[in-house]
């Protein structure tokens, strides 16, 4: 008869003791399988977040144009460091678009004012102000050209430039192209202040502006202007009297020719390349438009300019002695300048469009009505003036500004 080992005491024991210890290495092996899993995790976890924080810090740097303002103290708080001398410095922090602003200006179109505006601002908000000294010079050769446009690219930045000169192409010379802003007048107008203040200045001292017509003798001084316009004298006349388009055709020797393709090329540049062309007989929406437009250069223009000790040095730059011609002066004028005259309209439209665009309500005020030698215009030429307060002020001044020789 055979034993049944299986149901011995002695038998269940060593098979209670083996399947324990079977147990036991089995969950030694699952938790050894486990533990380096668990670890594994945890450094991928870390390294995805070291990455993730480097790529974060990197956007940061680069956007920013280098380190935060902070790790710069830190470093000058421990001492120098050598990053400057293995890498260089920094890269300079994004400047505000546009940062490159020429301010080709009209003579007689109130740049005066508005050059004693910038002084104030460009202290007020450090950008460079750099105004030339040359008056005289508006056409320029080819040479001359590149080295104005070379030496206004290398102005430190933000800048705005200012000069009497007309357009300058720096694309034609694969120079980047700054942006261009300026300020004209009814034409008419601009005429007779250039006019008189040739001749007798304004009021900060004739003598201060004699220097710039020394040659000028006593029988042209003192030439009436009627005269001159009427008897066609070459200063009353074409192409003298062409005089607000070529600012904005440009060096191009048709340019100074009046006719269609300068007026055409001009409202191209003017589309193109002018972020504003205001009028002066709105300045205070013109300021109101820069404020909007480069509130970095403008901010604050409007508060400069109503207040009391702006207006004490802006009232030195009103021509004085001037007046107005009679009627049939003014309609020869008039149709010497049609040119002009279609381009101050496109320009006026166009300034009108852009305040209607960015909502601005306007403070200026239009003139209460129509003067007398406009409205003969109106019912005598195919396309009339437009009138304007200044006109019209010029007018009811015109005892106290004449002074016979």
């Amino acid at each position: 008869m055979m034993k049944n080992f299986s149901s011995s005491p002695l038998h269940s024991s060593k098979q209670t003791a083996n399947h324990l210890r079977e147990r036991n290495n089995r969950q030694y092996s699952l938790l050894s399988a486990v533990l380096p899993l668990r670890v594994s995790l945890r450094g991928y976890g870390f390294c995805m977040a070291t990455l993730f924080l480097f790529c974060f810090g990197s956007l940061f740097y680069q956007l920013n144009g280098g380190p935060p303002k902070i790790l710069l103290d830190i470093r000058q708080y421990l001492g120098e460091s050598t990053y400057l001398d293995d890498h260089g410095p920094p890269a300079p922090r994004a400047l505000l678009f546009p940062s490159e602003v020429v301010y080709n200006r009209v003579g007689k179109c109130g740049s005066r004012t508005v050059v004693i505006l910038l002084r104030l601002l460009a202290e007020k908000h450090q950008f460079n102000l750099v105004s030339s000294d040359i008056h005289n010079k508006t056409r320029l050769t080819k040479h001359e050209q590149v080295d104005l446009m070379k030496n206004i690219s290398s102005i430190p930045q933000p800048f705005l430039y200012t000069r009497h000169v007309h357009f300058l192409n720096f694309t034609r010379f694969r120079i980047e192209q700054p942006v261009y802003i300026n300020i004209i007048r009814d034409p008419i107008n601009r005429f007779l202040s250039n006019y008189f203040f040739r001749r007798f200045g304004d009021w900060r001292g004739e003598q201060n502006h004699l220097v710039r017509t020394p040659g000028m003798k006593d029988d042209e001084r003192y030439l009436d202007i009627n005269v001159c316009i009427l008897e066609n004298y070459p200063e009353c006349s074409n192409p003298r009297v062409f005089y607000i388009i070529p600012y904005f055709c440009g060096q191009h020797p048709q340019c100074r020719e009046p006719g269609v393709w300068a007026l055409e090329r001009a409202k191209q540049n003017v589309l193109e390349n002018y972020l504003l062309v205001g009028v002066l007989e709105e300045l205070e929406d013109v300021l109101l438009l820069l404020e909007r437009l480069l509130p970095h250069y403008f901010t604050g223009v409007l508060n400069i300019y109503k207040s009391p000790d702006y207006k004490k040095m802006g009232n030195m730059t009103g021509t004085v002695r001037k007046h107005t011609p009679t009627l049939e002066a003014l309609q020869v004028l008039y149709h010497r300048m049609r040119y002009e005259y279609e381009f101050y309209n496109f320009i006026r439209d166009q300034f009108h469009l852009m305040k209607r665009k960015i909502g601005l309500r306007s403070v200026s005020r239009p003139p209460a009505h129509s003067l007398a030698f406009l409205r003969e215009l109106a019912l005598r030429t195919a396309e009339p003036l437009d009138e304007d307060e200044e006109l019209e002020a010029d007018l009811e001044d015109a005892n106290s500004w004449l002074v016979h020789p």
